[in-house]
């Protein structure tokens, strides 16, 4: 391994600047910037020369949403902490924080220590975890507290799912009292759950199993009320809230109202839910099952507050929820009953790619691509500049990226561990080259060059992003 690397020549973007520098990188680290062709630039030495010349230059993305090996609905998903990291990889991210469970009657300790048994020695890029808080209770609360103080920050709680992950309003508002105590962050799942499953009784006692009645039922004023009441116990709390995968404009039309009045609350959304829809789950026969995921896919007319919201920063951060299932053997679960499809999208591989051709497709500018899949997420949840940007003392988590380069989305190309792509066919320009992860090459020139468990546990400090 080279100690010292240099990448020449191509237009490096941050959620800052755009410019044409060299970058060097030495023992791990981004060690200087400097433009192009200056006496500064031609001063740099390296064992390594990386030429980026016409490519960008940009952070390795931060997905801060991923589910590797979530037991989920009697399987698991299907991508395990080696396979889901090292598509990441590929599609030029080089940090994931995914999520480990509390299970009822359990302790956090308990879920975290599974977590870490599962990815220690597996990772191929850097990880962190946040905490899904499936039990409050007082000793649950009481190690909310150790856990910020080792580096898990963010706790995530459901107002879905009765019965597996559902806190009730009186569990929500004692876990965000801690949080507002402790700097830790409240991520939630913002669906009424109660409400939701009494609909989904009924739709099936119509006869209703078919994959479209998912999104049906799950409905978009559902989303919006829980959103609404999430912010409101928040307020009481005098907590930050981060509102995860929102897909619905009544929801945005919540958060941008919350902060409209100067509240710390914040959104994220998915590329599902910017580039698929409805149709996908009405697709013919039990196609759609490929899409089932909650928040549900929503007509398309939702799209345009999707984007609007992230130019206008009432949603933050683009993360994928990667959640992925089988399509023979997990999905087929539901046939004949759509509440039996494993919820959940593949998504890791393609989240850099999407979002370069949303730049293309004039709905956000390449800082704020940078911004929402990069450094913003590093700001949220505590890894900032160490990830997210591209700065002397940063890892040096780089990706040469050809902005240029045609490619066709589809299960035979992509890496991820499961059997279809939620995009298949889907044609974008913009592609991945080389990656570096600490320095590392992890992907060179479209060769992975990787390693299982060359990525290591990175302990986050508390948000980085409130007002």
């Amino acid at each position: 391994m080279s100690s010292r690397t240099v990448i020449r020549g191509g237009l490096v973007i941050t959620a800052s600047d755009e410019i044409h520098a060299d970058v060097l990188i030495e023992g791990g680290r981004i060690a200087a910037l400097a433009a192009s062709g200056t006496p500064a630039a031609d001063a740099f030495t390296a064992d390594r020369t990386v030429d980026a010349t016409g490519k960008y230059v940009i952070p390795g993305g931060v997905d801060a949403h991923t589910h590797m090996e979530l037991p989920f609905g009697g399987t698991s998903a299907s991508d395990t902490f080696e396979t889901g990291t090292r598509a990441a990889a590929w599609g030029g991210t080089t940090t994931v924080v995914d999520f480990a469970v509390q299970g009822v009657g359990r302790s956090l300790r308990q879920g975290l220590d599974a977590w870490h048994a599962k990815a220690e020695g597996n990772c191929a890029v850097d990880y962190g975890f946040h905490m899904i808080v499936s039990d409050v209770n007082a000793g649950t609360l009481k190690e909310m507290d150790l856990l910020v103080e080792e580096g898990v920050t963010s706790f995530k709680q459901f107002m879905a799912y009765p019965g597996v992950f559902y806190s009730d309003d009186g569990q929500i508002l004692r876990a965000m009292q801690r949080s507002a105590g402790n700097g830790g962050l409240i991520m939630m799942h913002a669906e009424n759950g109660i409400a939701i499953d009494v609909l989904v009784e009924q739709a099936l006692a119509r006869g209703e199993t078919a994959p479209r009645f998912h999104g049906e039922v799950r409905k978009a004023l559902l989303e919006a009320e829980a959103t609404h009441r999430a912010i409101r116990l928040a307020q009481v709390a005098g907590a930050p809230l981060y509102v995860v995968h929102v897909s619905a404009a009544e929801a945005v039309a919540e958060l941008a109202r919350a902060r409209d009045e100067g509240l710390n609350v914040f959104g994220e959304t998915c590329p599902q839910y910017l580039f698929l829809s409805a149709d996908n789950l009405a697709e013919p026969g039990f196609e759609g099952a490929k899409y089932v995921c909650s928040t549900p896919l929503r007509p398309k007319e939702h799209q345009a507050a999707l984007w609007r919201g992230l130019r206008t920063n009432d949603l933050q951060v683009v993360s994928t929820d990667h959640c992925p299932f089988c399509f023979a053997g997990q999905k087929e679960l539901g046939r004949g009953d759509f509440s039996r499809i494993p919820n959940g999208l593949p998504g890791v591989e393609n989240r850099m790619d999407l979002l370069h051709q949303a730049v293309l497709d004039g709905h956000i500018s390449r800082r704020r691509w940078i911004e929402i899949a990069c450094a913003t997420p590093a700001r949220m949840f505590g890894l900032y500049p160490k990830k997210g940007t591209i700065a002397p003392g940063s890892d040096a988590d780089v990706v040469v990226y050809d902005p240029h380069a045609e490619q066709v989305i589809s299960a035979g190309a992509h890496h991820m561990n499961v059997d279809y792509s939620a995009y298949e066919g889907k044609r974008v320009t913009g592609r991945v080259e080389t990656v570096l992860s600490r320095g590392v090459p992890v992907v060179t020139d479209r060769e992975y060059t990787g390693r299982a468990g060359h990525g290591v546990y990175t302990p986050r400090s508390t948000c980085q992003y409130l007002t």
